[in-house]
């Protein structure tokens, strides 16, 4: 398969290298050590379509193609990975399920703020006793009149701190068929509507990651998404969606540690030479770039598939599984490299290895993707 990149895919690779360079770089440091959701940034990404990134442009989207998307979750993850799952959880796991299930009415109403980046989505699936289990959430919605009275208490959820616009996954029919689960998108505001604490998390720590809770929250019946009992087929298909976004952000982790793995192997001397003289040094940095390439290359087909219309499922949660796993080696190796500078706070090497960590976890842990692949081929 051919996945090499178009003069356009180039153009967007370094038009948000540069963005990234300038505005999220000389921050993300400060923004990981204080757990602080830049908004400042964030205001100017959405004036450049990062958060309507395959949104049409009737919508207020830009309208780009899924390897666009690729791209641009790897290049932001590269200098800050909180924003990266910021920008990737929105597009993928909030924005696409409305676009590709929601009424034009419901379109209409919420894509638009969305894309422009008015408004922050969530996804919010996990439960305190649900997680890879999708089909074990206790969360309820009990229709009265006109309205769903949705009582949730969800987990770990992205963008949770700062999100607008949720899409509830809940039981439907309580008690009855436990996979009758049902998507509600709840507005923050609505009476009922609570945000829990931020978690203070290893890493990722510029996404303002919280629980939420519903409370007798009341939700009008036009606000369900797609068909009662829909619930299951639209997470899956924007997981499906999302594990590319997770792989290329994998990605950016694994190339900014491997960045610097080089920039430190040449200036760091021992033994009367710079490190990057030790075959012991050249071993690792060749196994990261190895790593690196074959989790961009994975990532690449996923996209190319979607783009092409084509089924994806087994080659995204592969790219996921893949890009994932090689970045946490990746980053470890970077910390090797640096010896005991790469355990201290002044570079950035430990940054990435604690960002590197959780993408082996949210969006299906890699257990659960080996399970996916696995029944795919069986």
């Amino acid at each position: 398969m051919d996945t090499a990149l178009s003069e356009k895919h180039r153009l967007v690779r370094r038009s948000v290298r540069r963005f990234c360079e300038r505005e999220l770089k000389p921050i993300a440091k400060e923004i990981d050590r204080e757990a602080r959701f830049p908004w400042e940034v964030v205001e100017k990404m959405g004036k450049l379509g990062y958060f309507g990134i395959q949104v049409p442009r009737a919508l207020g989207g830009a309208d780009l193609d899924s390897m666009s998307y690729a791209i641009i979750i790897e290049e932001i993850s590269r200098d800050c990975a909180g924003l990266g799952l910021c920008v990737t959880v929105h597009n993928s796991v909030a924005v696409y399920p409305i676009l590709a299930f929601g009424s034009e009415e419901q379109k209409q109403k919420w894509v638009p703020p969305l894309a422009r980046g008015e408004k922050i989505g969530a996804f919010c699936l996990t439960e305190p006793n649900a997680g890879s289990d999708a089909a074990g959430i206790e969360s309820t919605a009990i229709l009265d009149g006109d309205s769903y009275v949705v009582n949730a208490n969800k987990a770990f959820v992205t963008n949770g701190g700062v999100a607008d616009i949720c899409l509830m996954f809940v039981q439907t029919n309580p008690g009855g068929d436990r996979k009758e689960i049902s998507v509600i998108v709840t507005e923050r505001g609505t009476q009922g509507f609570v945000v829990g604490d931020i978690e203070d998390l290893c890493g990722m720590r510029a996404n303002p990651v919280s629980s939420i809770r519903l409370y007798d929250c009341r939700v009008p019946v036009n606000n369900l998404l797609g068909d009662k009992g829909q619930g299951l087929k639209i997470g899956l298909a924007a997981l499906d969606t999302g594990r590319v976004g997770i792989a290329a952000q994998s990605v950016g982790i694994g190339q900014a540690a491997l960045d610097e793995a080089l920039r430190y192997a040449k200036q760091r001397r021992q033994f009367g030479v710079p490190i990057e003289r030790h075959q012991a040094i050249q071993m690792m940095i060749a196994d990261m770039a190895t790593l690196v390439d074959a989790a961009r290359l994975m990532t690449y087909r996923a996209a190319t598939l979607r783009d092409k219309g084509k089924r994806f499922s087994q080659e995204s949660a592969m790219a996921k599984l893949y890009a994932s796993e090689a970045s946490c080696k990746i980053t470890d190796m970077a910390v090797q490299i640096h010896g005991g500078y790469g355990y201290s706070k002044s570079y950035p090497v430990e940054r990435y290895y604690r960002d590197a960590r959780v993408t082996r976890i949210y969006e299906g842990t890699s257990e659960v993707h080996r399970m996916v692949i696995a029944r795919g081929l069986l």
